[in-house]
C-alpha cells in the first residue's frame, strides 16, 4: 500500500547560482556521506548533483508529509547508489522508499514512492 508519493522540480541554474554565491550551500544540502560522493565529481556536473539531491530531498519530505524544517532536516537525507548507480535512500527510511531522480539541460527533477511495510 502506498503511503505517500512525492515529486519535485528545480531549475539546475538556480542550483548553480547558490553555489557560487555561497560556498557552503553544498554542505547546507548534503549530508557527509554524499558532501564526499560530491567532492569526486567534476566540477561540470556539480550543480546538478546538488540540483538532484535537492529535488529527491524535496520530493521525500512530501511523501513523507512532514516537508523540510521542524521535523526533517536536508543533512538527516542520505541518498546513496547501488552497484548499478540506481539512486536510494538510506536515512531516514530505507525500506519501503522508491526514488528517482533525472535531469535535463535546465531543470533537476525527483519522484518520492514510499510504502507500507
Amino acid at each position: 500500500m502506498i503511503k505517500g508519493i512525492g515529486l519535485d522540480i528545480i531549475e539546475i541554474e538556480r542550483i548553480h547560482q547558490l553555489r557560487i554565491r555561497q560556498q557552503r550551500f553544498p554542505e547546507k544540502i548534503l549530508s557527509e556521506k554524499e558532501l564526499e560522493s560530491y567532492k569526486g565529481i567534476k566540477e561540470s556536473r556539480k550543480s546538478e548533483y546538488l540540483a538532484g539531491r535537492f529535488a529527491a530531498k524535496e520530493a521525500f519530505s512530501k511523501a513523507l508529509g512532514t516537508g523540510i524544517g521542524k521535523e526533517l532536516s536536508l543533512q538527516e537525507m542520505v541518498i546513496m547508489v547501488d552497484d548499478r548507480g540506481k539512486p536510494y535512500f538510506k536515512k531516514p527510511i530505507e525500506k519501503g522508499v522508491h526514488l528517482s531522480i533525472t535531469h535535463s539541460k535546465q531543470y533537476a527533477a525527483a519522484q518520492v514512492v514510499i510504502e507500507s511495510v
